[in-house]
């Protein structure tokens, strides 16, 4: 099968098409023929040396996908072959084939096309599982999203809308900025333009926010913690300014704060399925009924993933990049 592969230079470029083996499925895996897979800023770290996948998971990039089941493994009785599916995998999304727990995989909302579909899993699993587990997230918070435009920022916005809880996002651009709030976003603040702590306790009038949702790291612990108000949450998914700061931890003890983190791929089989349980039941029905929809960015052939790598490392984007594939 064609797959991608990477050297230890960790580059874009350092991506290339070869052929392997194709996949088995051993007990309670399934074998998903890929149609498309979605492209994640933990590919991108894997590629770059910074997140080695975990004992048992393939080396291939890619942790989700959309396809249809082309094996099924001993005792798998909840798929057949033939099933249309998305599916979050441990690892080898950037192939013609991949395995992964039949419990980690739901059916392609009614009305949604693979693509879209490819774009799913790691955001709503990642969301409802540091917004909905971690976060309680509740009707009538407050939440703040850094990175609003990005694939886990939209699929917040669409979570915490369709809790009942108000939306401030921060972004990089004014185009970001309109397009998070006709996405959903109560405020969009572009940060650079705008002091987003001043701008959140001016809108909020000193109060701040019930839950931070950061991918930021860096100084932001110390202005996420100074905008949340008593009992605030602030849950920490990803260091891109890196994971060491001085910290103040005063606020914490004075509005008895909650400081939390989690990252999804390493979480065991059984924690996955109760978050893929709890989509089907709160999310995958207003999926289908067209009330939350995913944003499709660009799609690249499998050959140029190249590409859609340097395009994921811009943040030019907004929403989602996934790859086809099969034409």
């Amino acid at each position: 099968m064609k797959h991608i592969t990477y050297s230890a230079v960790g580059t874009p470029e350092s991506m290339s098409v070869v052929e392997g083996a194709e996949p088995i499925p051993v007990a309670g895996e399934i074998l998903i023929e890929v149609a498309y897979a979605g492209v994640n800023r933990p590919d991108v770290a894997q590629r770059s040396g910074r997140y080695p996948p975990p004992p048992g998971a393939s080396t291939i990039l890619g942790l989700e996908v959309a396809g249809r089941v082309a094996g099924l493994g001993p005792d798998v009785t909840e798929w057949r072959v033939g099933d249309s599916v998305t599916a979050l995998v441990p690892g080898g999304g950037y192939a013609e084939y991949c395995v992964t727990p039949a419990v980690h995989a739901l059916p392609i909302p009614p009305g949604m096309n693979l693509a879209e579909a490819a774009g799913l899993p790691e955001t709503w699993f990642t969301v409802w599982a540091n917004l909905a587990d971690i976060g309680r997230l509740k009707s009538g918070e407050r939440l703040l999203v850094h990175g609003g435009s990005s694939g886990i920022g939209l699929t917040a916005i669409l979570l915490a809308r369709h809790v009942g809880a108000q939306v401030f996002v921060t972004v990089g651009s004014r185009e970001k900025a309109d397009f998070c709030k006709a996405y959903g976003a109560d405020f969009a603040i572009d940060y650079t333009q705008e002091d987003f702590v001043a701008k959140v306790k001016e809108l909020t009038a000193g109060e701040g926010v019930d839950v931070v949702l950061d991918m930021v790291g860096g100084a932001y612990l110390q202005k996420n913690v100074s905008l949340l108000r008593r009992d605030g949450r602030l849950v920490m998914i990803a260091f891109l300014q890196g994971s060491k700061t001085e910290f103040d931890f005063l606020p914490v003890m004075v509005k008895r704060l909650s400081l939390s983190g989690s990252t999804m791929r390493p979480r065991s089989v059984a924690e996955k399925q109760a978050i893929r349980d709890a989509l089907l039941q709160h999310i995958w029905p207003s999926l289908a009924s067209g009330k939350l929809k995913p944003h499709l960015f660009a799609t690249f052939p499998l050959d140029q993933a190249t590409e859609a790598h340097r395009l994921m490392e811009s943040s030019r984007h907004i929403g989602k990049i996934v790859l086809q594939v099969r034409a």
